[in-house]
């Protein structure tokens, strides 16, 4: 009967036991998982330069909108110290004038003593807690002479007003608090976020910071075929603007007297601002991107269009978030030289127009004022154009 037995395959489970065969794939299968769950991450965990590169964009624009509640953390500190010296310095002279009303008093205090007078009893009303209440209870202004009644009226006003500065001092000073407090966590933001950006950008190779370079220039080449669109759709838009009117010139000639009148296009005035605004913005080229700077030997996007604006004669709010309400918004394909640019939906960063697609702008830490494609970060980043004079 046992030769009819059939041979069993190799690696096939006899009573539970594995074959030789079977045995050392598994634990060979078992080795590696073993591996695998005790060794450190490797190369395979390690972030793509795709992701890399997003995520330090994002740790740059984190830092600018940090950058932006500083900067208006700094504006509202800079205004409530100066509110709180003038309330300090009025509370000083009130106090002041309280204490010669007191010394007033005094005076009369120390004659009623002098001649032993026994009415009124304007000691006694100097040490009351409440003076008006004193005066209810005792009807003392009723045995005062004239003199004296202006002398207690004075005081009674100097102390009210003064209490009343001292307590809007006291509010003030708190909210100084306050403001400082957001002015120190702003600050500590931006850092932080460019402390993880320098941190990821410090752990790529010669290679990967290779390729990176690479990756930027096909993005500033793309933006750059954006600009040269964008400014023939605006060139030919211009041009047919042009033609209009000139047919207009033509048909008023002929109808009218036979003479045309020419006149000033309705945005001189916003061009020669622009120009003025633009001309010193082209002067900034070159100089570094510091978060919080508003120069001259230094910028911040918002810190640059402010200032640009302002040798126009122009007074625009610090922050981007302010500025990009402090004018009229224009669609981007009527976008004029001068016009503020501005980025993302969170408004964290802004330009200033040039024409042809091209802004000049403060890009971030790292780099210096350029002349750059609105499209540097690609079309969808473009939140708006605002017109600010």
């Amino acid at each position: 009967m046992a030769s009819h037995r059939k041979s069993r395959p190799t690696g096939t489970r006899v009573a539970g036991i594995r074959t030789p065969a079977l045995a050392t794939a598994a634990l060979t299968s078992v080795a590696l998982l073993s591996q695998s769950a005790n060794a450190t991450p490797e190369a395979d965990d390690k972030p793509s330069l795709e992701e890399v590169e997003k995520k330090v964009d994002d740790l740059y624009r984190q830092a600018e909108s940090a950058t932006d509640k500083y900067n208006a953390a700094k504006e509202k500190t800079a205004k409530q110290r100066k509110r709180v010296d003038t309330l300090l310095d009025d509370v000083a002279q009130r106090t002041q004038k309280l204490n010669e009303a007191r010394e007033e008093l005094g005076s009369f205090a120390a004659a009623q003593y002098r001649t032993g007078a026994s009415a009124p009893d304007t000691a006694t009303f100097l040490l009351a807690d409440t003076p008006q209440d004193y005066f209810d209870q005792t009807q003392l202004m009723d045995r005062m002479t004239g003199r004296q009644k202006v002398a207690v009226d004075d005081y009674i006003t100097q102390q009210s007003e003064t209490m009343e500065k001292r307590q809007e001092a006291t509010e003030s000073l708190a909210t100084l608090t306050e403001s400082q407090g957001d002015l120190k966590t702003a600050k500590a933001t931006v850092q932080r976020k460019l402390a993880d950006a320098r941190e990821l950008l410090s752990k790529l190779t010669a290679e990967e910071k290779a390729r990176l370079a690479a990756i930027e220039k096909e993005k500033q080449e793309e933006a750059a075929r954006k600009a040269a669109e964008l400014a023939r759709e605006q060139a030919e838009q211009q041009q047919a603007q042009e033609e209009a009117a000139q047919r207009q010139e033509s048909g008023s000639s002929t109808s009218g007297s036979g003479t045309s009148t020419s006149t000033a296009p309705a945005d001189s005035s916003y061009a020669t601002k622009a120009e003025k605004a633009l001309a010193f913005a082209r002067a900034q080229i070159g100089k570094p991107y510091v978060w919080g700077a508003v120069g001259p030997g230094s910028y911040d996007c918002s810190g640059l269009t402010q200032a640009a604006w302002k040798a126009a004669g122009v007074t625009l709010p610090r922050t981007t978030y302010d500025q990009v309400n402090a004018g009229t918004t224009v669609p981007l394909s009527q976008a004029l030289p001068g016009d503020l640019v501005f980025f993302y939906d969170d408004v964290t960063h802004v330009g200033i127009y040039i024409g042809n697609g091209m802004m000049i702008h403060a890009p971030k830490p790292g780099t210096y004022v350029r002349e750059e494609s609105i499209y540097y970060d690609g079309e969808s980043s473009i939140h708006s154009v605002v017109r600010p004079a």
